[in-house]
């Protein structure tokens, strides 16, 4: 019986998303702003609302918004039920992560030899 840390995908999958130096500055980016959020919703008193999650947002941005959109045209009415909020804030990111894990892996293969590079040589 196989283990699940055996399947080469994904362990390539873990790797671009955690296990790099772009993906893990952008995460502790977006866990200092889930902290700062925390803190001023839970510790700071204001007259009006606070706008400290938009920076949160804005650091998920843009697949988040791609959750907002499906969001809405299936039925949820502004954005959605909170449970539904946190789970598109919490994908967004570790896709983002991954996204980001992978075009650290394809720009630093472009150079190495045995690329094609955009001149087609």
């Amino acid at each position: 019986m196989k283990r699940l840390s055996d399947h080469p995908h994904l362990n390539t999958v873990v790797r671009l998303t955690f296990r790099n130096r772009a993906s893990q500055v952008y995460l502790g980016l977006v866990v200092a702003a889930a902290l700062f959020v925390a803190v001023d919703t839970l510790f700071v008193t204001h007259e009006d609302a606070s706008f400290a999650g938009v920076w949160l947002f804005l650091l998920a941005a843009p697949a988040v918004v791609l959750f907002f959109v499906g969001g809405s045209l299936a039925g949820a009415g502004a954005g959605g039920p909170g449970w539904y909020l946190v789970l598109a804030l919490v994908v967004s990111v570790l896709v983002q992560s991954l996204a980001l894990g992978w075009f650290v892996r394809l720009v630093r293969h472009a150079g190495s030899p045995g690329t094609a590079h955009a001149r087609g040589v």
